[in-house]
C-alpha cells in the first residue's frame, strides 16, 4: 500500500471511531453523558444513566464503527495485486479505537480530550479478524464473568485479553498474517483506558452491574 492509502485508512478510521454515539443518545434523552456517572461516553455508563436497552444500543452502534472502519480499509486495499487486506484492517482497528478513546468530536464538545474506553468498538473489529467461534466463546466468557461477579469491566478486560491471545496463537500457528500481532496495541489501549477500573477492582470499589449513575 502507498503512504497515501495508509494515511487515508488511518484518518478515516479515526474519524469513524470519534463519532460520539453515547453523547448523541444521551442528548436525545436530555442528559450530557460526560456529566453523569463516570463521565465516559460508553455503553456501560449509558446503561447506568438511561437503562440497559440504551446501553445495549450504544454498544451495538459503537461496534458498527469498528466493522465499518475495517470494511472500508479492506476495500481500499482490495485493488492491489498483493494482499494487503490484513495490514489495512489492523491499521483501521488501531485507528478506530484511538478515535473512540480520544474522540476529536467529544473533545470539541467538551473543550478537553475525551472519549470512551474502546471495548465495544474493538468488539466490532473482531467480526472481520477472528472466526465466529472465537467471538461466541468470548461472549460466553464475558457473560459468565459478569453473571458471577457483576463486574462489567472485569468481563471486558478478560474478553479483550482472550481475543488478543487467540490472535497471537493464530500467528504462531501460521493461520493469520504476522501483522495481526499489531492488534496488541488495541488491547493495550483498552487496558490503559480501564486503568481506574483496574484500581477499583483491586480495592473492591468498582461499580457493579445494576448500579445507577449519579
Amino acid at each position: 500500500m502507498s503512504f497515501q492509502e495508509v494515511l487515508t485508512i488511518a484518518i478515516t478510521s479515526y474519524l469513524i471511531g470519534s463519532f460520539p454515539t453515547a453523547y448523541v443518545i444521551g442528548r436525545l434523552h436530555g442528559i450530557n453523558i460526560f456529566e453523569v456517572g463516570s463521565g465516559n461516553m460508553g455503553a456501560n455508563n449509558t446503561a447506568r444513566a438511561l437503562g440497559f436497552q440504551w446501553g445495549l444500543l450504544v454498544w451495538l452502534l459503537d461496534g458498527f464503527k469498528g466493522i465499518g472502519a475495517l470494511l472500508l480499509a479492506r476495500e481500499i486495499a482490495a485493488h492491489h495485486a498483493h494482499d494487503y487486506s490484513s495490514a489495512a484492517m489492523i491499521i483501521a482497528a488501531i485507528a478506530v479505537v484511538v478515535g473512540h478513546n480520544w474522540s476529536i468530536f467529544a473533545s470539541l464538545i467538551t473543550g478537553r480530550i475525551r472519549g470512551g474506553k474502546g471495548a465495544a468498538t474493538a468488539t466490532g473489529t473482531w467480526v472481520l479478524l477472528v472466526p465466529p467461534l472465537i467471538i461466541a466463546i468470548c461472549l460466553m466468557l464475558w457473560a459468565t464473568i459478569v453473571f458471577v461477579t457483576r463486574y462489567v469491566s472485569l468481563g471486558v478486560l478478560a474478553s479483550v485479553a482472550f481475543v488478543s491471545a487467540v490472535m497471537i496463537g493464530m500467528v504462531i500457528l501460521k493461520e493469520a498474517d504476522p501483522v495481526y500481532v499489531g492488534y496488541i496495541a488495541v488491547t493495550a489501549m483498552i487496558f490503559y483506558r480501564h486503568r481506574e477500573n483496574i484500581k477499583a477492582l483491586l480495592t473492591g470499589k468498582e461499580r457493579r452491574l445494576g448500579d445507577r449513575a449519579s
